[in-house]
C-alpha cells in the first residue's frame, strides 16, 4: 500500500473535479464543487444521526434508496448548511440535483448533493445555477485539491489524501477529500468526506467496508462534543481500473486501505479544529468490551475540564479519572493506572491503583505542551481496547463559535 499526502478524489482513474465561487461565502472564496465521474458509480453513504438533519441529507438517502449502482456526481456548495429551511430547502437540494444533472448530462438520479455552513438560511439558488454551470465547464482531472478548498467553511487548510493499492491482478487507488473544523464528535461530525476509487466494488461490498473504516476512523474524533446536521461520507467506486475487490485478500486490502485513508483525513480535521493547538490521541485499555471502552474515551475526549487542561498544559489527572467515572461505564478504580506521553519510551505514569505515582511534575507538564502527545488510561476491567482522537479547548474556539454568523 503506497500513501499520497497529495492525493486527492482525483487520483483514481475516471474523476474530475470543477468549483465555482457562487458568493456564498462572505470571504469571496471558491464555495461550490462538482465531482464528476466518467463512469457510473456504485455508490454507498454514512450520514449524521442528528435527528435534525439538512435537506441534502434527506434527499440523498432517497437518492441512494433507489439507484446506488449509477451515480455519476456530487454536487457540493459550503457556507449555507440548508438545514432547518422546511419545504423550500429540500426543493432547493432537488434542484441542484437537476441543475448538475443537466450539466453533466445525466439522469437527476444520479446527483447527490452536499451543503455545509450556517443552519437556518435558504440557499441563493440563482448563485448556486451559476456556479454550478460554472463548475462544469471547468471539471479537468487535477481539480482535487482545489474541491477541497471549496468545501470549506472555518477550515484553515483543505483535507485530502489517497491510497494506493498494489494487487496481484494490477493497482487500484482510493482517494479523498474532506472538510470539518466543529461540531465534530462520533457519528459523526460536522464534516463532509467524498471518497473515490477506480476499483470494482459491489455495492453490498462497499456499504460493508465503509461502515468498517468510519466507525475506526470518523466515529473515533471529537472537537466539541456537537453531532451536526449535515455529516455526511460518500463512496463513489467507478471500475475504470477494471480490478476487482470483491473477494478474498483483494476485499481485504480494499477495507484496510480505506480505513487508512479514513483514518488520515479524520485525524487532519481534529488537527485542524477549530481554536485547536494540540492534537490528544486518547487511548482506553483494560474494558470490558470495546463498546465500553469506546465510552470511557469519549467521555474522556469530549470533557470541557479534561480539555481546558489540555490547553493550559496541566497534567490535572483527576479530571481525567473524573471524566472516565461519569462515563456510565462501570469499573474497579482501585485498578486504574494512568499514563501521558508524547513518545512510547518517553511515557510517564501518573497513577496506579488509584493512587498517584511519584513522578516529576515538570516532565508531565512538559508532555502536555507538546503539539501532540497521548492519555492512556487502563481500566484493569478486561482486555478491550480503543483509542479516539480529540484536540484542546480554547479561547479561540470559543471567539470563532461566538461569532459565527457574523
Amino acid at each position: 500500500m503506497r500513501l499520497d499526502f497529495d492525493g486527492t478524489v482525483t487520483s483514481p482513474q475516471g474523476f474530475q473535479v470543477g468549483t465555482a465561487t457562487c458568493g456564498i461565502k462572505t470571504s469571496g472564496n471558491s464555495d461550490l464543487m462538482l465531482l464528476h465521474s466518467t463512469h457510473n458509480c456504485n455508490t454507498a453513504g454514512m450520514f449524521t444521526t442528528n435527528q435534525v438533519v439538512g435537506a441534502p441529507v434527506t434527499l440523498d438517502r432517497e437518492t441512494l434508496e433507489v439507484n446506488s449502482t449509477t451515480i455519476r456526481a456530487i454536487v457540493a456548495n459550503s457556507g449555507i448548511a440548508n438545514a432547518c429551511t422546511g419545504k423550500q430547502g429540500l426543493k432547493n437540494a432537488i434542484a441542484m440535483q437537476n441543475l448538475a444533472s443537466k450539466s453533466l448530462y445525466c439522469d437527476p438520479k444520479q446527483v447527490l448533493v452536499l451543503s455545509t455552513g450556517v443552519i437556518g438560511v435558504q440557499l441563493p439558488m440563482e448563485k448556486i445555477d451559476k456556479g454550478i454551470s460554472t463548475a462544469a465547464s471547468n471539471l479537468n482531472l487535477e481539480g482535487g485539491y482545489a474541491g477541497a478548498e471549496a468545501i470549506m467553511t472555518t477550515d484553515t487548510n483543505p483535507k485530502l489524501f489517497a491510497v494506493e493499492i498494489k494487487l496481484p491482478t494490477g493497482t487500484v487507488t482510493i482517494g479523498g477529500i474532506a472538510k470539518g473544523a466543529g461540531m465534530v464528535h462520533p457519528n459523526m461530525a460536522t464534516m463532509l468526506a467524498c471518497i473515490t476509487t477506480d476499483a470494482e466494488v459491489p455495492v453490498s461490498i462497499l456499504r460493508k467496508s465503509l461502515r468498517t473504516a468510519v466507525n475506526k476512523s470518523f466515529n473515533r474524533i471529537s472537537i466539541d462534543g456537537d453531532t451536526s446536521t449535515s455529516d455526511s461520507v460518500l463512496i463513489m467506486a467507478n471500475s475504470a481500473s477494471g480490478i476487482s475487490c470483491a473477494q478474498g485478500e483483494s476485499r481485504k486490502a480494499f477495507t484496510t486501505a480505506l480505513t487508512c485513508l479514513a483514518t488520515n483525513l479524520a485525524k487532519q480535521i481534529v488537527k485542524d479544529g477549530e481554536g485547536v493547538n494540540k492534537f490528544v490521541t486518547v487511548h482506553v485499555s483494560g474494558a470490558a468490551s470495546i463498546k465500553a471502552a469506546h465510552v470511557v474515551a469519549n467521555s474522556i475526549a469530549t470533557s470541557p475540564l479534561v480539555k481546558t487542561a489540555f490547553a493550559g498544559s496541566d497534567p490535572n489527572w483527576g479530571r481525567i479519572l473524573a471524566a472516565a467515572g461519569k462515563s456510565g461505564i462501570h469499573f474497579d478504580l482501585s485498578e486504574t493506572q494512568l499514563w501521558i506521553g508524547s513518545r512510547i519510551e518517553d511515557e510517564l505514569q501518573l497513577v496506579k491503583k488509584a493512587t498517584s505515582c511519584d513522578y516529576d511534575e515538570d516532565i508531565a507538564q512538559q508532555i502536555f505542551s507538546q503539539p501532540e502527545f497521548y492519555v492512556h488510561l487502563d481500566l484493569g476491567n478486561g482486555t478491550s481496547e480503543i483509542s479516539v482522537w480529540t484536540g484542546d479547548l480554547t479561547e479561540e474556539y470559543v471567539r470563532i463559535n461566538s461569532d459565527y454568523r457574523t
